[in-house]
This record gives structure tokens, C-alpha cells and sequence, in this order.
């Protein structure tokens, strides 16, 4: 069974050094970094992390401007280590970005403690099982590079577009409601289903070979949306996009 993958940025070396130890003892696969741009170069080589352990005062990039950054390929679940205790900037953070703040200093079983608990949120850690998901002979998933492979033909994903389909996969399987995918999507921003209903469609426009009979994301009318790779039977699912 693969690891479970963590993005380390920190840039003090001896705390990274201590985290990565003591996680790695605990089955973690732990990818550290002292910077932002060293840590975003990584994900565009190997993929999505299945969480993000991320400082907040880094040399050259702030940890709000590199949870951005992640946050524009996937809905990776972010915990920021911190030595600030400014309730502004913990508030934002949890608003925009983050699941979790953890003040340094800290003691070691508490961050994996807070580790476990935001992974067993996570219905599916497949999401960061390979840099290139394949979804079937069809379909190949990039998130890091906010792209779709689809019959060999690499489609560009904006954002918005790439966060909700990650969303989707994580839940595959399972109906994902409206109001749940507006929270994960649009965390800080009073969204409508009217803004969802626009960027589903034009998703689906680039990731089904018929956008009126889809195959991939199916919608349960007046309630969400569902990933599959699985011909539907029809039952309560609506064969028009929604």
C-alpha cells in the first residue's frame, strides 16, 4: 500500500528535519522544502500531495500566496505552521486555504493527531496515486499542470475547473451536493448554484465526448453532482448537464 504523501515547507531546517523524522517513523512519506517555488516545482514533477504541511513566513513566497498556488491546481488539504498566534491572520487562512493552524512549538503527536483527523475527511486519497491519474483508456487526469489528457489530446483546465473536478474524483462514486462544492470551491466567496451550474458546464464541455449525454459527471437534479467512470443506469440522475 502507497504512502501518504505530505508537502513539508518549512524553512527553519532543524524543525523540518524533526517533523520529517518523526513522521516518517509513523508511515508518512514526507517531501520537505524551504521555500515556495522549490515546493511548486515539485508538485509540477511528481504529482499532488495527499496534504500540505505548510510555514507561513517563507523566504520569498508568504504561505498564503503558496496555498494560493496550490489551491489553483487542487483542493489539497492544507495545515499552516505557524509562529504567529494573530487572530487575523488565523482567520483568513482558515477562510481562504487552510483546514487546520498548528502554533509553533508544538509537540509532534499533536501535528500528526491534527494530520489524521483532516485525512480521515478525505473520502478517497487516490487523488495523489500518480502525477497522471488515468481514469480509463480514455481519460488521463494532470492536476498539477491544470490539464486533462482526453483520447491523447492534452485540454487545459482553468482553475476553477481543475478544483471542482478534483473535488468530483475525490468523491467518485458518490453524489457531491451543490452547497458542498461551492464550500470547497469558492471558500471565501458568497457563491450561487447558478456560478456552479456555468463552470460544471463548461467543464464537462471539455471532458465528455457529449456534453448532453455525459459520461464522466453526472447530475442528480436539484441536489449535486457525481463522478464516474461506470456506464449510469439512469436511476435518478438527470442526462442533461446541469
Amino acid at each position: 500500500m502507497a504512502k501518504t504523501k505530505i508537502l513539508l515547507v518549512e524553512d527553519d531546517k532543524q524543525i523540518s528535519a524533526v517533523i520529517v523524522d518523526y513522521m516518517g517513523s509513523h508511515g508518512f512519506e514526507v517531501n520537505a522544502f524551504e521555500d515556495g517555488p522549490e515546493a511548486l516545482e515539485h508538485i509540477h514533477a511528481r504529482g499532488l500531495p495527499h496534504l500540505a504541511l505548510l510555514d507561513l513566513n517563507l523566504p520569498t513566497m508568504h504561505g498564503f500566496e503558496l496555498s494560493s498556488k496550490i489551491k489553483s491546481m487542487a483542493d489539497v488539504p492544507i495545515i499552516f505552521i505557524t509562529a504567529t498566534d494573530d487572530t487575523e491572520t488565523v482567520v483568513t487562512g482558515l477562510k481562504k486555504y487552510a483546514e487546520d493552524f498548528i502554533t509553533k512549538p508544538f509537540e509532534l503527536r499533536e501535528l500528526e493527531a491534527r494530520v489524521q483527523v483532516v485525512l480521515t475527511r478525505m473520502p478517497s486519497l487516490d487523488y495523489a496515486s500518480e502525477p497522471i491519474i488515468r481514469i480509463d483508456e480514455f481519460l488521463n487526469i494532470d492536476f498539477a499542470h491544470n490539464s486533462v489528457i482526453l483520447g491523447g489530446t492534452k485540454i487545459l483546465l482553468t482553475p476553477t475547473e481543475s478544483i471542482l473536478l478534483h473535488v468530483l474524483l475525490r468523491n467518485a462514486g458518490r453524489v457531491v451536493e451543490n452547497r458542498m462544492l461551492i464550500a470547497r470551491v469558492w471558500p471565501s466567496d458568497e457563491v450561487y448554484e447558478d456560478t456552479l451550474r456555468v463552470h460544471m458546464h463548461r467543464l464537462r464541455r471539455k471532458l465528455e465526448q457529449d456534453s448532453h449525454h455525459p459520461h464522466y459527471i453526472r447530475t442528480e437534479r436539484g441536489v449535486g453532482y457525481m463522478f464516474t467512470v461506470r456506464p449510469p443506469d439512469g436511476s435518478g440522475f438527470d442526462a442533461e448537464p446541469g
